[in-house]
């Protein structure tokens, strides 16, 4: 595998990662989790998982908004 990609992963794993302590620490769980080590229960492990599902939706939608709005502009400006 290329540096780069290698890197690419990395990133995105990290990226991974900071979400889900994110995720853990809002529905109060991080210190559990800290202190579990590998130990995790099915429904802390879902909690995180539909509630990371949850922030990632809303993320692409915020950005596929985004977008829309910048095409928009773009054409309107095109069309001046």
């Amino acid at each position: 595998m290329s540096p780069k990609k290698d890197n690419d992963r990395l990133r995105t794993e990290r990226q991974l990662d900071k979400l889900k302590w994110e995720t853990a620490k809002e529905l109060g769980l991080d210190d559990d989790l800290a202190n579990a080590g590998e130990e995790l229960t099915t429904r802390e492990a879902g909690k995180i998982g539909g509630n990371m599902v949850r922030k990632l939706v809303k993320a692409g939608e915020k950005a596929l908004a985004v977008e829309g709005d910048r095409k928009t502009r773009l054409n309107l400006q095109d069309e001046l």
